[in-house]
This record gives structure tokens, C-alpha cells and sequence, in this order.
């Protein structure tokens, strides 16, 4: 029997249903609709923030802590709300699975991940603010060392705009609700239920409803949700980041490129290593920003993209319920045919390799399960300006390019992550004075490594809160 499931607008915490509606690809029968919420609509809402930041306001944010502690066991385990029905994890993974074609065990992966970030909230506060007392969300000021110090917000609302292809980045808006700053949320197209589930945990364990805002919408209804709020995050590719180039309230998370370096001193290591290198490259499906796209190397190119290249061809695509199943399908087949034509064209240019065809049984376009994927591939560059040396794609790619240790940090460029494997005293200095790292490891780890205490990538209280100097007579306050 097939029933339908309508996925509501929550115009701060009220269910509200459009008569604009767009279907999703059904699951075993059930239809799955989102309604669409309009710019005016969400316009007419975002005046009422005053009454989100109150319905905040009358909680102390270790409250709001301990409601979010509980929040992460009720988005792992219990059923929870959707519209008109509920959802159990395990019908949670199935229709997440059929809209981003992630497998299952890479949905339960990223909701290990936020449950994890949920679970951790004070830990991944403490890092934001570098430990400051949860109390100056509550007085707006705090003594740090003798020294009190006042931070206010700069904006009413938190909002962003979701992507569809990595639910495990909900973790990053997760820590404005527990400092008492609202959240509007846009969802993904193809990943409704992720930030949705997280909104009605976080109710669930005590959050008042008012506090979130969750609209799917169309590009304008995101913007309106990003310029409207007073701080917005989006994420997207590089022309996502073009296109808010020119807004400083808006944090663009775009493409990653995050890349190993493996330094003079580490190269004769990387053999005990290449699990490493292909959990960099292949973790998450290759979706993450945090996935490497590029390993430099001193010398023995040749010999490092053999070891690396035959043990990607050996990830094979896999039904999306196997247990085993590490590739993701493309929810869009032109635009995995227009990637593969891509990489086709560019290895046309001399100086690049697929090291990758030498063992994969196939093409790397392949229709299997009734899915289209992309396998593994890995790139041999000779030339750092060669268009694969130095690019990022939807699944696991990488290229592999031989220059001196002194020339690296001149070619990275803009750079999520590094992962520098050295113990080069001077070049970890020369590392760590570099703009273009986000985010540095030294030593033989993932990109895709991940401390909660760390912040991500930008600073979301630093980002939501300004520091003021204040002083004089505080005793009314203290």
C-alpha cells in the first residue's frame, strides 16, 4: 500500500504546509513531499526572531547544553517526527539513502557524527571559545583571568543554507542554539530529513520550538535566509563562493582541496602508510571537503600512485543496504557523465596519467545496482599546472604530483586541510605561518581526521559574537 509522507515548513516551530510542494524519489512506496516556502513568507517570519531569542533567553545555556546532550541519544535511537508521520533511524537511513544514493553505512557513519557533535556539545564550545564559562551566554560577561570581559551577538539569527551531499555538516550550526542564537534552516534538496530530525530531537529534549526556522525553499528563498538573518552560512562549490564574495556576514563553505604533503624526512615512511592515503581520499564516499584531493611528494611519484592507484580500484560499487558499501551512486547521472567527460578531456593534456584504469575491471562510469557511480580514480601529474593536479570532484579523486618540499606551500593554493607528514622543525614553522591552511595536521594522518574541540573550519562563535571593552562599576550585573 503506498502512502505519502509531507514534509512541513516550520515557520519557528509551527508546521505549516504550502500549496507549493515538490516530490522526491520515492521509498518502497512512500511518496515523500517537501513544501516550499516563499520569500515573503520567510520574510514575515524573520520579523518575529525577537520572540525565538526570548523563548532562548529563558533558559541558562547549560541547560540548553544538557537539553542538546539528550537531543543526540533521541536523534540516534527514538522515533521523531516528520510532518505527518514519524521516523524511526532505521526508516531515517533507508530514505536518506534513496534521496543522496549514500549507502546505508554511510548514512549511519554521519549520523555517528552527529550524535558525536551533539553528544560533545561542551567540548566543541570550549574549543570555539577557548573555554569560557557557558555562564557569559547568560550575563553576556565573564571573568578571564581577573579581567571581565562582555561579548554580544552581532546578528538575530543564524541562517543557513544546507547542502545534500554530506549530512554530518548539520554539525556545525549545532552550538547557535545552545548560545541562544536562533536557527533558520534551508535544507537540501535531497536531504530534508537530516536537519529536520535534528530540529525535533533538539525540541523533544527541551529546546523551545520557536527557536528554529525550517524552510525549504527555492535559491531566492535562501538568500532571503542568508542576507535576512544577520549571519549566514552557505555551502556550495567555488562559484557558490564567488557569489558571496561580497558579503562579509555571509561563511562560504565551498570546495576543500584539502592535500597531504609529505616532506624529504617522511618519504621512505609512506609505504607503512597507504591505508591512510586511500581512507583520505575514499572516506565519506570522496564527498567531504575534507577528503584529499592532491598529495605532493619530493620524489617517487610513480611508485607512491602505483600503491595508492591499486588499492582504490579494489573499492568496487556496492548495493546501497550492503554491509561493505563505501561508493555512493549520483543522484544526477548527467552530472556524473559531465565529471567523467571532464577528467576524460583534461587527460588528454600531456603530463597525466589515471593510474587507476591499470587495475580496475571497466570503466570509470559504470551503471551497477541501478545506480550510476564514479569509481575510484588517481591521477599521476607530472606538472603542477596540469588541470588534474589540482581540482576536487564528487567522489574518490586525487591526484598524485612530485616537486621539491621548498616549492609546496607556493603551489597549494587555498587550502581546507593539510596534512603535513614531517618532523621538519623549520618546515612545520613555515606550515603554521601559512594563510592558505585552514586546518594543519603534522604527521601521517587522515585529512579527514576530526577533534571536536578543534573548530571546523572558521570559528562560529567568533563569527556570531563580538567582544566589547567594558568597565566600571558591574556589582548590578555580576
Amino acid at each position: 500500500m503506498s502512502t505519502e509522507t509531507h514534509i512541513p515548513i516550520l515557520r519557528l516551530g509551527e508546521e505549516y504546509l504550502s500549496l507549493d510542494t515538490v516530490e522526491l524519489e520515492a521509498s518502497a512506496g512512500n511518496a515523500v513531499y517537501t513544501h516550499t516556502a516563499n520569500p515573503g513568507l520567510i520574510r514575515r517570519d524573520i520579523l518575529d526572531l525577537d520572540k525565538s531569542k526570548a523563548a532562548l533567553e529563558a533558559f541558562s545555556a547549560d541547560t540548553l547544553a544538557g537539553y542538546c546532550e539528550a537531543a543526540a541519544e533521541l536523534f540516534l535511537h527514538e522515533e521523531l517526527p516528520v510532518g505527518n508521520s514519524s521516523q524511526s533511524p532505521q526508516e531515517y537511513v533507508e530514505s536518506l539513502s534513496t534521496l543522496t544514493k549514500l549507502p546505508h553505512t554511510l548514512v549511519r557513519m554521519n549520523m555517528g557524527k552527529v550524535h558525536a557533535a551533539m553528544s560533545q556539545i561542551r567540548t566543541v564550545i570550549g574549543g570555539l571559545t577557548r573555554n569560557l564559562p557557558l555562564e557569559l551566554f547568560d550575563r553576556g560577561l565573564s571573568a578571564v583571568d581577573d579581567l571581565e570581559v562582555n561579548f554580544y551577538p552581532v546578528a538575530d539569527a543564524l541562517g543557513v543554507s544546507l547542502p545534500s551531499n554530506a549530512p554530518a555538516v548539520n554539525s556545525l550550526w549545532l552550538p547557535a542554539p545552545v548560545l541562544k542564537i536562533p536557527v533558520l534552516l534551508k535544507p537540501g534538496r535531497e536531504d530534508p530529513f537530516t536537519p529536520l530530525r535534528i530540529v525535533q530531537a533538539l525540541i523533544a529534549a527541551g529546546f523551545p520550538k520557536e527557536a528554529f526556522g525550517f524552510y525549504p525553499t527555492t535559491h531566492e528563498g535562501g538568500d532571503t535566509i542568508l542576507m535576512s538573518c544577520g549571519r549566514g552560512i552557505a555551502f556550495g562549490s567555488d562559484a557558490t563562493v564567488r557569489k558571496y564574495s561580497g558579503f562579509p556576514s555571509i561563511q562560504v563553505h565551498g570546495t576543500g582541496r584539502s592535500k597531504i604533503l609529505i616532506g624529504d624526512d617522511y618519504f621512505g615512511k609512506w609505504e607503512s602508510h597507504t591505508k591512510t592515503l586511500v581512507e583520505s581520499i575514499s572516506a565519506n564516499g570522496g564527498r567531504s571537503c575534507i577528503n584529499t584531493s592532491a598529495i605532493l611528494v619530493p620524489s617517487g611519484r610513480d611508485e607512491l600512485a602505483d600503491a595508492v592507484a591499486r588499492e582504490l580500484a579494489a573499492i568496487e560499487p556496492l548495493p546501497r543496504d550492503h554491509e561493505e558499501a563505501l561508493l555512493c551512486g549520483f543522484s544526477n547521472t548527467e552530472w556524473a557523465g559531465s565529471i567523467n567527460d571532464l577528467i576524460d578531456e583534461h587527460l588528454k593534456v600531456e603530463g597525466a596519467e589515471d593510474v587507476t584504469s591499470r587495475y580496475r575491471s571497466g570503466s570509470r562510469l559504470v551503471e551497477m545496482h541501478g545506480q550510476t557511480y564514479l569509481r575510484p580514480t588517481l591521477i599521476s601529474c607530472a606538472d603542477p599546472g596540469h588541470p588534474l593536479a589540482n581540482t576536487e570532484f564528487m567522489f574518490p579523486f586525487a591526484s598524485v604530483t612530485e616537486m621539491p618540499q621548498g616549492q609546496m606551500l607556493g603551489e597549494i593554493g587555498e587550502t581546507l586541510v593539510v596534512s603535513a607528514w614531517t618532523e621538519d622543525a623549520s618546515w612545520i614553522r613555515d606550515l603554521m605561518h601559512s594563510p592558505d591552511i585552514e586546518r594543519l595536521n603534522i604527521g601521517p594522518f587522515p585529512t579527514n581526521r576530526v577533534q571536536w574541540e578543534q573548530p571546523h573550519e572558521g570559528n562560529l562563535f567568533e563569527f556570531l559574537f563580538r567582544r566589547r571593552a567594558i568597565q566600571g562599576n558591574l556589582a548590578a550585573v555580576s
